[in-house]
């Protein structure tokens, strides 16, 4: 007795839209409100969901770590000096020095002195050796100003004529390097990105197919009777659309939690070695407000994409349908 009731009460809900009018909410709908499908629809959706949203969010925080390296690095060269048997290592950094200052785009240069030397050595050296009995490279921390940087092959001569045993790093390779891993990254992420969607896409097309397969009696004998595929469509899409929506927004709240979490877990680990190892590394875990902003826009366009899916499926359905109708 339930599913002649259904087609009826279907039939009766359709009535009023064959005649121009709206269709009777109050009515039991054609798609089912609340079944298994639907349940495991909406935790497939919130997965990828969540999934996107660390994929966006790791993406996210590459970028800015990787923008901030590199910025930090195009503000600063180095002058490395080696040590040769009769060198006045104190005179050739003096000198280096003052080659440095010389030219157009060097804000300073900062002879990096005996005392910082030994401290950067300590982690590999231990305390308490002896500088003059290692044949350790003495540097010049040049400060570059980014919207005007230096001649550096001028500098580069300038420095070897004044200074033989200098060496000029203004890091150009690292960045090089630096730039082409973050856009790999990039790359890889947003492809990883795309296949999720496309993997939602195709539940929702199961999805659809499912439920127009258990209702498929009462969908032809509404289409046969003259109900439209837009009003059949529109409701599968408002179906849909309430469950990716529903989906989606649990998972964009899951992923939003997991990044507050790291942001807490960094700001309260701050002084510790292993928070310092993974700032140096990734920045402190906070993916901003533009990577906020880009999980409300999964959640829409996963919610867009699950109403815009079920919609095609409906419309296409109902093609197939009849094209068999007139080739019988």
């Amino acid at each position: 007795m339930t599913e002649p009731r259904q087609l009826i009460e279907a039939v009766a809900r359709a009535l009023p839209a064959l005649r121009g009018g709206r269709p009777q909410r109050e009515m039991t709908s054609i798609v089912p409100s609340q079944n298994v499908a639907g349940s495991a629809l909406i935790l497939v959706i919130a997965i990828m969901t969540f999934l996107s949203c660390l994929t966006l969010g790791a993406v996210t925080l590459v970028r800015d770590t990787a923008s901030a390296w590199q910025t930090q690095i195009a503000r600063e060269a180095t002058i490395q000096i080696k040590p040769e048997e009769g060198l006045d290592m104190e005179a050739a950094l003096a000198d280096a020095q003052r080659v440095a200052v010389g030219f157009a785009g060097v804000r300073s240069a900062t002879i990096v002195d005996r005392g910082a030397t030994q401290r950067l050595l300590e982690p590999w050296l231990g305390a308490g050796f002896d500088l003059d009995e290692l044949p350790v490279p003495r540097l010049v921390i040049v400060a570059i100003d980014p919207a005007g940087p230096p001649d550096f092959i001028a500098l580069r001569a300038a420095l070897a004529e004044a200074v033989p045993q200098a060496v000029l790093d203004d890091h150009r390779t690292w960045v090089d390097r630096l730039v082409a891993m973050a856009n790999t990254t990039v790359t890889i992420g947003v492809s990883v990105l795309a296949l999720m969607l496309a993997a939602t896409v195709l539940a929702i097309v199961f999805a659809t197919r499912g439920a127009m397969a258990g209702n498929g009696h009462i969908i032809e004998v509404l289409h046969f009777v003259g109900a439209e595929a837009r009003f059949i469509a529109r409701e599968f899409r408002h179906h849909f659309l309430l469950i990716g929506m529903k989906g989606a927004a649990a998972g964009g709240l899951a992923a939003a939690a997991v990044f507050l979490g790291f942001s807490w877990w960094s700001s309260l680990n701050m002084a510790t070695p292993q928070a310092d190892q993974a700032t140096a590394l990734f920045g402190n875990f906070a993916i901003g407000a533009s990577g906020y902003a880009g999980v409300v826009l999964i959640v829409l366009v996963v919610g867009v994409l699950t109403a815009a899916t079920s919609h095609l499926t409906v419309v296409s359905y109902l093609g197939d349908i009849d094209a068999t109708r007139r080739e019988g």
